[in-house]
């Protein structure tokens, strides 16, 4: 399949400067970013994509060749282009662009100001994900939770490296050390240099001549931990949220994988929300709600106390300010919306039939809607409007 334009990947003109590149680059990295786009194949290929673009375009030299050349005239320069590359390669070339890391979630959880950095001494870890089950009570106010997770952790015989003893490590012959090999191609712009992981080490510089004898060679063995997770107000069903290094453990001292934390929220004996706002459904008997009346509803806060006024009509919505959702990481919190129903009995007793035959033929009982009486759908669009 053919590439696309470079300059069309990342959405720039052919007259843009460093900083417009690389402005722009952020922008696609951060919209197709593995974090925000878990288990999405095609997500994460636009990611590698738009790091091949910027690789070129962010480099004065590779640019001019492939204003010149196009694709030809860089494509072996990277064996291939960076569509193969790993995100952990990625991240370890751009990692500046992302503030210091690699994630826009690392500051979520206090994350370490590294991020996604290369290890050079061996596998990075697989992530995990678990579920953290919240109350409408704690989304409100946000929550520190401790979890017990099961994973993969460093082996504490030999401290993660994998060898029996620090004997049994030694540089790498293929690499001497440096945990890459280059080789050199023929093309026809001439002699062109590549650079690939050792295959033999795997890029940790070091070969292990003796196993340790309780991790096997691995670094790592399967463990439990308590992780405190603390989640901030206002997240949302479906969010996902990262803890940078509290995943797996790497093979032979490799760095950490992430633990990915999925928000679910239960289902609540009074609420129902609705992105900021929570609503409540009031159920009045209709001499309370014909008379006027007090009454206490609950809120996230506790009850409180409202006044319903003589005449109150099915699908009135009275409204509590603030009572609702905060915004998450930003400022302002939804209301509470409480919407009258009007209880009619299913069955009446001959006192209450006869009283309300009585009623029936009253003139106040005849309805007559005016234009103020407006249907509940009327009046959620007059208050979203």
């Amino acid at each position: 399949m053919a590439k696309r334009d470079y300059y069309e990947i990342l959405g720039v003109s052919k007259t843009s400067d460093e900083k417009e590149i690389k402005k722009a680059y952020r922008k696609v990295a951060m919209k197709y970013h593995p974090d925000r786009n878990p288990d999405n194949k095609e997500a994460e290929d636009k990611f590698k994509e738009a790091a091949e673009a910027y690789e070129v375009l962010s480099d004065a030299d590779k640019r001019a060749r492939y204003d010149r050349f196009g694709h030809e005239g860089v494509n072996s320069q990277f064996g291939g282009g960076r569509g193969g590359a790993s995100m952990e390669d990625i991240f370890s070339q751009f990692g500046d662009i992302f503030g210091g890391g690699g994630s826009p979630f690392d500051s979520f959880f206090g994350g370490s100001a590294g991020g996604r950095t290369r290890s050079n001494s061996g596998q990075r870890g697989s992530n995990l994900r678990i579920k953290a089950a919240l109350t409408l009570e704690e989304i409100a106010n946000g929550v520190s939770k401790k979890i017990k997770v099961k994973k993969q952790k460093s082996c504490d015989t030999c401290n993660g490296s994998g060898a029996k003893d620090s004997g049994s490590v030694k540089t790498c012959e293929t690499c001497n050390g440096g945990g890459y090999v280059r080789q050199v191609k023929q093309t026809f712009l001439g002699a062109m240099q590549t650079t690939t992981t050792c295959p033999r080490c795997g890029g940790s510089g070091k070969t292990i001549t003796a196993n340790c004898t309780s991790c096997k060679g691995s670094g790592r063995k399967m463990d439990e931990e308590i992780v405190q997770i603390d989640i901030p107000a206002g997240v949302e069903e479906g969010m996902q949220l990262s803890m940078r290094g509290k995943g797996n453990a790497g093979k032979n001292g490799g760095p950490a994988g992430d633990l990915l934390i999925s928000v679910e929220e239960k289902p609540h004996e009074h609420f129902t929300r609705d992105g900021k706002n929570i609503i409540y459904d009031l159920f009045l008997n209709f001499a309370d709600a014909a008379l006027g009346t007090s009454v206490e509803v609950p809120t996230l806060e506790g009850r409180v106390k409202i006044k319903v006024p003589a005449g109150t009509q099915g699908g009135k919505i009275f409204r509590l300010r603030g009572k609702g959702i905060p915004e998450l990481q930003g400022y302002g919190k939804g209301d509470q919306l409480i919407h009258v129903n009007i209880w009619t009995p299913k069955t009446l007793n001959k006192e209450e039939k006869k009283l309300m035959e009585k009623l029936r033929e009253m003139p106040n009982f005849k309805p007559n809607p005016g234009k103020e009486e407006k249907g509940f759908f009327e009046k959620m669009k007059d208050y979203f409007s």
